[in-house]
């Protein structure tokens, strides 16, 4: 294979993302926007209480962000060091070795793409209110799904500082709505009183304790994201750390609040009967009674845009992984492809939306339900491949820093990272064992353990691919990590290429 470097390419190609374009503001909308705060609040808080019946929900979204703040300890510290849009692969290939970081690639690609095509499930559900107010009916969810789609496949081929700009303006008005709806429920107490227990262990601590710790990881999924764009970031040293701080404080103060108030409005011994009979609509009925018509409609149109914000970020967080990848010969070259005029991973992008079309159609054809087989099934397992990568990079950072602790002091290249490790592995351990509850299947389900085994296969063959490349393309082996500098032809006896981990 002719060194790459050697390689004619189209002038509108380019194997670099855009530099420059983003700030801090920009990428903690990327990262919030993915957490999608208004979905997260009328949909997973009401699914961990109505489903699982677990009341203890505001203080497990606060003690899996004491988690997260640990990990990213370590996280932001090696991201000064390590600058590549595949983050986690990156992270884990520099930590335990390139065939672990391919491994790693393969839950990544599926735990992404799960979590993006997932949405499509969901989207004709939030359109319903909006179009039957306007319209006074609605299409086939397939039909809004297609929609979205399209939206969204456009704008990842697009240049990403118009995309920030778009999720900045959608997510602003959707958190200003969720801390309306918060007051609205703060002020109108169910017992005349306001309760403090959703807090206490004793509510938290309980069968069950699993599926929520797992919901509650599943909210904060796109605080990790910061990483991913930090080569397209003005300042990555000073951009994905604050960034990745800013955006977990967010997220646990705002997902802790709602999920509190709403017991305060509902009654902490009706809120488990309320949330399973009404689902969805319990944030919208409370707000209806407390805040008027006007602000369920404002509610919903914004829940709608919620759903559509989280899928624009998730796609251009999916396409930039694909993207790595490509660029580094672990997936073909041309989706290491970006477009010359916008900087946008196009191939990556267009793969992406093939991946999400075919889903649609899919789903459409055979009938199965779009809100529980692929919304809540496949995205939920989407959020469970993200733990399973959080907890790898944990290790990867400390076996990192173990061989290159220049610079960094004991706590953020061991403790830190190695308290999360721990509190990670028992959230894993917790999250398998109930794993049946989290998805609201029968304990002898197929789907309890064929959804989560899907990771370690993956990662099984992504290792092999590894062991491939090493023996057949030593010089493909050898970029695996390096990011941006993989597409100077790195030869595997370069100083470069001998840093990375073997």
């Amino acid at each position: 294979m002719p060194p790459t470097s050697t390689v004619d390419r189209p002038s509108n190609v380019s194997e670099a993302l855009a530099r420059g374009r983003l700030g801090i503001p920009s990428v903690i909308f990327f990262v919030l926007s993915a957490a999608a705060p208004l979905t997260v609040v009328a949909g997973v808080v009401t699914t961990g209480y109505g489903v699982i019946g677990v009341t203890g929900i505001p203080l497990a979204f606060l003690l899996i962000a004491a988690v997260l703040a640990l990990f990213s300890v370590g996280y932001v510290a090696m991201s000064r060091r390590v600058e590549n849009a595949g983050a986690f692969y990156a992270y884990i290939s520099r930590g335990l070795g390139r065939p672990a970081g391919v491994g790693a690639a393969w839950v990544a690609l599926i735990a992404y793409n799960a979590l993006q095509v997932g949405l499509y499930g969901t989207i004709g559900v939030a359109a319903e209110p909006v179009l039957d107010r306007l319209f006074g009916g609605h299409p086939h969810w397939a039909v809004v799904a297609l929609v979205a789609w399209a939206l969204v496949g456009l704008l990842g081929l697009l240049r990403v500082d118009l995309n920030g700009m778009v999720l900045a303006a959608l997510l602003v008005a959707e958190i200003v709505v969720v801390l309306v709806f918060d007051l609205g429920q703060l002020g109108n107490p169910a017992d005349g009183g306001v309760s403090f227990a959703p807090f206490s262990p004793d509510n938290l601590f309980v069968p069950g304790v699993g599926a929520v710790l797992v919901l509650a990881v599943l909210g904060f999924v796109g605080f990790e994201s910061a990483v991913v764009f930090s080569e397209e970031s003005k300042d990555p040293k000073r951009t994905v750390p604050l960034a990745t701080y800013l955006s977990v404080a967010i997220i646990a103060g705002l997902y802790a609040l709602s999920s509190w108030t709403m017991t305060v409005a509902v009654g902490q011994d009706q809120i488990v009967a309320e949330a399973g009979e009404q689902s969805v609509g319990l944030i919208f009925n409370l707000a209806a009674a407390h805040l008027g018509d006007t602000a369920v409609t404002i509610g919903q149109v914004l829940f709608l845009t919620s759903v559509l914000a989280a899928m624009i970020s998730f796609h251009n967080t999916t396409a930039r992984y694909t993207f790595a990848l490509g660029r580094e010969r672990v997936l073909p070259a041309v989706f290491g492809q970006t477009s010359a005029r916008t900087g946008a991973p196009r191939a990556a992008s267009v793969a992406q939306s093939v991946l999400g079309l075919l889903v649609i159609l899919l789903y459409a054809i055979n009938g199965w339900d779009p809100v529980v087989q692929l919304f809540f099934w496949v995205g939920t397992t989407g959020g469970f491949g993200v733990l399973l990568l959080i907890a790898t990079t944990s290790v990867a950072v400390i076996a990192y820093f173990a061989r290159s602790a220049s610079g960094e002091n004991l706590w953020r290249r061991a403790i830190a990272p190695g308290l999360a490790t721990i509190a990670l592995v028992v959230i894993i351990w917790l999250a398998v064992s109930n794993f049946a509850n989290l998805l609201g299947v029968a304990p002898d389900s197929t789907l309890r353990w064929a959804l989560p085994a899907a990771y370690p296969v993956a990662a099984l063959l992504g290792i092999g691919w590894a062991l491939l490349l090493r023996s057949n393309r030593p010089d493909t082996y050898a970029r695996i990590g390096l990011g941006a500098a993989s597409a100077a032809a790195v030869k595997p006896e370069t100083p470069a290429a001998v840093e990375v981990t073997r």
